[in-house]
């Protein structure tokens, strides 16, 4: 199927109806952002860095001239640690159990016991 499905045999499109096929917007997105990335790894190579973060992405946005895109990039970074926050304030098993971890070891070789015990008697 492609995007211009529908026109056929009718008026010819107007500019409003014009469209580009899918496999090029694919191919623009997929250039964008290989220009990006590649920006960003040149800046996290000056900084001799070995990871790009967050910051070179929108560094190099701006060295690109899309100025206009960093105040969006930006919120959604903050919005993205603030749920990584979240993610770690989120009180983890262990800590929800009110056992020391020689008490959780220990009920965990209970566990492991019974299990024997009982894999033992099937297997007569």
């Amino acid at each position: 199927m492609s995007d211009r499905e529908g026109h056929s045999g009718g008026p010819p499109p107007t500019d409003d109806d014009l469209s580009l096929p899918k496999a090029t917007v694919a191919k623009m997105i997929s250039e964008f952002i290989h220009l990006i990335s590649s920006e960003a790894n040149e800046i996290c190579e000056q900084e001799s860095k070995k990871t790009i973060a967050p910051e070179h992405i929108i560094s190099a946005l701006k060295r690109l001239g899309f100025d206009s895109f960093t105040t969006e990039v930006e919120d959604v970074l903050k919005d993205h640690k603030q749920q990584q926050k979240e993610r770690e304030k989120k009180v983890s098993k262990f800590e929800q159990s009110g056992l020391t971890e020689e008490e959780l070891l220990a009920k965990q070789e209970e566990l492991f016991a019974a299990s024997r015990a009982k894999f033992q008697t099937t297997q007569q």
